[in-house]
């Protein structure tokens, strides 16, 4: 399975991040957003971090769809809802919210919090799902955060994009879920499993040797946004 399937919504993801996020001046005072268990800490070494959960995700959720197992958010600075930080007007350089805005019941209420804390010219640095299955539920509320949203909600909070960009498309979608065929039928319970290893095999030649333009005008893995409040 693992010579089969990489993960390259998440590689792709990090290194976008790790680039972005090395691009803000040292010293600046960076929020991370639904931080969980630290992993964008180390990409912000340059910088002062602040880092913000609920810290109400036990690893185990209600048992459903995706679940990490584990989950320690003892090393959190602002344990509150992320729609009420308490933290002062444009207290910060930067905001990172990466992976959160599908687990908050009201992301716009999010966005509206980010813009009260950033300091004019401040940079909002997002990531969110188009498409992805049910993960750390049951605090899993939507999906489809697709170019349009950004484009739509972001200006109306006085914010100006300043990048935009697909991470992976729909080839990209399609051969990530076909590599996880196999592992999924067999945990639902298909005795017809082993058939999608084979389709997997197939499938694993087919994207090694596609040839053709992108699709992320379909789908993709997510959108990755940086954006500057006005």
């Amino acid at each position: 399975m693992s010579i089969l399937y990489t993960n390259n919504n998440k590689r792709n993801r990090q290194a976008w991040l790790k680039k972005t996020l090395a691009d803000i001046p040292s010293g600046s005072r960076i929020l991370d957003a639904g931080a969980g268990e630290l992993r964008k800490k180390p990409l912000c070494d340059h910088l002062e971090y602040v880092s913000q959960d609920l810290c109400q995700y036990d690893g185990k959720g209600d048992g459903l769809g995706l679940q990490k197992g584990q989950w320690d958010t003892t090393r959190i600075d602002l344990v509150c809802d992320i729609n009420a930080i308490p933290e002062p007007d444009a207290s910060f350089d930067a905001i990172l919210c990466s992976e959160v805005l599908e687990h908050i019941p009201d992301p716009l209420k999010a966005l509206d919090e980010f813009s009260r804390l950033l300091k004019p010219a401040g940079k909002l640095i997002l990531t969110a799902p188009f498409s992805s299955l049910v993960h750390f539920a049951p605090q899993h509320f939507c999906t489809g955060f697709s170019r349009y949203w950004y484009e739509h909600q972001l200006p109306m909070r006085g914010f100006e994009i300043e990048e935009l960009s697909p991470n992976g498309d729909w080839f990209a979608y399609c051969q990530q879920e076909l590599m996880r065929l196999g592992s999924v039928a067999r945990r639902y319970g298909d005795k017809t499993w082993p058939l999608a290893f084979g389709l997997m095999i197939l499938g694993a030649l087919y994207f090694k040797i596609r040839r053709g333009k992108r699709a992320d005008d379909l789908a993709c893995f997510g959108w990755h946004c940086v954006a500057i409040k006005k």
